[in-house]
């Protein structure tokens, strides 16, 4: 009766230790999920919710009403799609970037990249943009120079050119979280046990087979887990790089469904239509985590939820 008595003591005791922190997943994850209300009715600031008529599923209908929706939203889908899709392909990068990075056996000059490569984590993407303005802008350094080497009389509007935009947003998010996201898989490689180097070295392999028989394998799971992590919140691929970068040359071709939720409510004044896209937009990564926890649990014999 004691032992149990102690036991029910210990993990109530635990469960207090994680009170606060599900008081405030409670309050900033699952509390302002009340807003999805909006979604049901015809809401019109500042007029309050309980003044504004409720009509059901009308905004849910409203997206598919026309051709012209239609056509927009599925543009919209694609550039989720497509931006998302490269950020997915090229996953595998900072796993590369770490394994080369612990490779480097100059420490202060590792010391001094990681720092380097890690820093733009850190920046604003307003900041960001206003690096990119000063650089790619038709008065910018980039045009500067191509004009002063012959290379052209006339500026190239890289910023404002709607070409390539998936590939140009891409490469700067790659810049600024390449460093960043590289630190769990240092973690991972600062894990692997001694003795597996030892027993590479006495097999007489050779630095890149340690590398591909001894590192990448015990770093796979690490990624295995971002990766199903990653493909679950395909759909939630951030609004401020797009919003900062969007312009009226390239908003087709960059606007995400975050960013059109964004421009709908604050621009359009569609603050009802814009709610219900984005509990659309929940419910689907919703599935998807799902989705991906079973492929997980399939595949690798454990669940990540």
């Amino acid at each position: 009766m004691r032992i149990h008595y102690s036991k029910s003591r210990t993990s109530f005791i635990k469960f207090l230790y994680i009170l606060p922190f599900m008081i405030l997943l409670g309050i900033f994850a699952y509390y302002p999920l009340y807003g999805w209300v909006y979604a049901f009715f015809d809401y019109m600031p500042p007029i309050p919710l309980s003044q504004s008529p409720f009509v059901g599923l009308k905004w849910f209908r409203s997206l598919v009403e026309n051709q012209v929706k239609i056509d927009q939203l599925l543009q919209i889908i694609k550039n989720t799609f497509g931006m998302s899709g490269l950020n997915l392909l090229f996953s595998w990068l900072p796993m590369i970037f770490a394994i080369f990075l612990t490779e480097i056996k100059a420490v202060r000059f590792r010391k001094f990249i990681q720092t380097v490569t890690t820093l733009p984590n850190f920046i604003s993407w307003v900041l960001v943009y206003s690096l990119a303005f000063s650089m790619f802008s038709s008065e910018g350094i980039i045009n500067g120079l191509l004009k002063m080497l012959g290379f052209t009389d006339s500026p190239v509007l890289f910023l404002q050119n709607s070409d390539h935009v998936w590939l140009t947003m891409w490469m700067w998010s790659t810049w600024k979280a390449l460093g960043w996201s590289a630190i769990l898989y240092i973690a991972a490689i600062m894990g692997i046990d001694d003795s597996l180097y030892e027993a590479a070295h006495v097999d007489g392999a050779t630095r890149m087979q340690i590398i591909w028989y001894v590192v990448l394998p015990s770093m796979i799971p690490t990624y295995f887990v971002l990766l199903m992590l990653q493909i679950a919140s395909f759909l939630n691929n951030g609004l401020e790089q797009y919003f900062v970068f969007q312009n009226a040359f390239n908003k087709d071709t960059i606007q995400v469904l975050d960013l059109y939720v964004y421009n709908l409510a604050m621009g359009g004044g569609s603050y009802s239509v814009s709610v219900a896209i984005s509990m659309l937009k929940s419910l689907i990564s919703v599935v998807l985590l799902f989705s991906v926890n079973k492929l997980s649990k399939l595949l690798r014999g454990e669940s990540i939820v």
